[in-house]
């Protein structure tokens, strides 16, 4: 965690809180893992088209001066790392540049400091690159990734970067994705990006090693069970589509969130408004692939089925807790029966939705286990133009309940088709089922 007081937290920064797994290969900025923030007022750019989001996820308050450390006069800590940069400013055999250092000192800091998978940070041209995401289309494989620790899933904290017990797995591809369409699956574990193995680094620079301009392709080493194959892909560009309903068969709502962007609490209140004037009497939430987004994103959404009352808490660096309650929406009638989809690939917010629905007793959760993380993280941008992904809170469910490392459990067990291209959906059948059944 941070050392230096919550309350340096500005309302842009405040803003920039989001719930996420990691990274998005090439994102609309970062489907589910950064939001943008900091001192400089940056606008949220997460999974937003807009880049423009207001949130009050975090307690606003003035910016204190933060202590800075110089090597004219160094902390006892600070002494060796200045006196390293001496040396090799003095001593070493080619020119390096300041800048060059510094980002390695940065890098360093972060991936092996901090010992979280989460936290990361990005040079200029790439947080530059996220930036220009910001436009709602962007150019990748489509698919979000996280780290998992095969050894022992509760120390993710051991999992910097990847070894032969700490994974880079595939979180979920995006609907329509090419990610998507090469046939990648949640838990997919990646050993190599075009024949080089990803041991040894961090998820946030491998996702760099993947991203890359439209048309061009990318081949993964992909390990499933037992098995291993490469899978080449040709990276798209990519419009989000977060929100899509249909009214089904006895009055049943269907609404899928694809992820929870700044803008999908209002597409999804449009929707969600669409299905109860065609006649919806019930609904099905599906947040199966959904990899998260902003937290403030998750709270409208929940607070369409949830009365007033509590969705989650939120416990920030310094110790402080944070209610989140229940909003206006538009079914919290407790009488409309709702069921919430989710499986592997549905993480983060996607799990503040289901731990809030479930244990408010507003929906029957239906489905396979959620991904299983519950860490919260904001974007500050850097003065070298780079940015710095922190992990600022963890976030518990409405009983006190973390989703980290076994996710949400579902209520009903209903697993996928064990093809992912069939046309078949168990999952969704049994939902429809449970709603007209009564």
């Amino acid at each position: 965690m941070t050392a230096s007081p919550r309350a340096r937290r500005t309302p842009a920064a405040s803003a920039a809180i989001l719930v996420a797994v990691l990274l998005l290969f090439g994102a609309a900025a970062f489907v589910a893992g950064l939001a943008v923030g900091g001192s400089k007022a940056v606008a949220e750019s997460d999974p937003s088209p807009s880049g423009a989001v207001s949130s009050d996820a975090a307690t606003p308050g003035a910016t204190p001066l933060l202590e800075t450390v110089s090597c004219a006069q160094p902390s006892e800590a600070f002494a060796v790392l200045c006196e390293t940069y001496a040396e090799i400013k003095g001593q070493y055999v080619d020119d390096v540049t300041d800048e060059q250092l510094v980002d390695g000192a940065v890098r360093g800091m972060i991936e092996y400091g901090l010992q979280d998978p989460y936290s990361g940070y990005l040079t200029p041209d790439q947080f530059g690159s996220a930036l220009d995401d910001l436009s709602g289309e962007f150019s990748g494989i489509g698919a979000e990734v996280g780290m998992k620790n095969l050894a022992d899933p509760e120390d993710l904290e051991a999992c910097t970067v990847v070894t032969e017990s700490c994974a880079m797995v595939i979180v979920a591809p995006l609907d329509g994705s090419p990610a998507e369409d090469a046939g990648l699956r949640p838990g997919d574990q990646i050993l190599a990006i075009d024949g080089t193995s990803t041991e040894g680094e961090s998820v946030s620079s491998l996702v760099y090693v993947v991203r890359g301009e439209s048309g061009t392709d990318v081949t993964l080493t992909i390990q499933r069970g037992e098995e291993t194959s490469d899978v080449t892909i040709t990276r798209e560009v990519i419009d989000l589509h977060e929100v899509s309903s249909e009214l089904l068969d006895d009055g049943v709502g269907y609404l899928r969130l694809t992820s929870f962007t700044d803008r999908a609490p209002g597409l999804f209140t449009d929707a969600l408004q669409g299905l109860l004037d065609q006649g919806a009497t019930s609904f099905v939430l599906d947040l199966r692939g959904n990899p998260g987004g902003y937290i403030v994103a998750a709270q409208g959404i929940a607070s369409q089925f949830v009365p007033q009352g509590k969705l989650l808490f939120t416990v920030e660096s310094d110790g402080n807790v944070q209610r989140w309650e229940s909003e206006t929406g538009l079914v919290q009638d407790e009488s409309v029966p709702v069921v919430v989809l989710v499986d592997a690939g549905s993480a983060s917010a996607s799990e503040i939705v289901a731990g809030a629905l479930k244990e408010n007793d507003r929906a029957t959760i239906l489905g396979e286990p959620t991904f299983g993380k519950n860490t919260v993280q904001i974007w500050n941008d850097l003065p070298n133009g780079g940015g710095l992904r922190l992990t600022t809170d963890r976030w518990f469910t409405p009983d006190h309940n973390s989703a980290a490392p076994n996710g949400i459990a579902p209520d009903v067990v209903v697993a996928a088709p064990d093809d992912p291209t069939s046309t078949d959906d168990p999952q969704l059948d049994r939902a429809a089922e449970i709603l007209t059944e009564g």
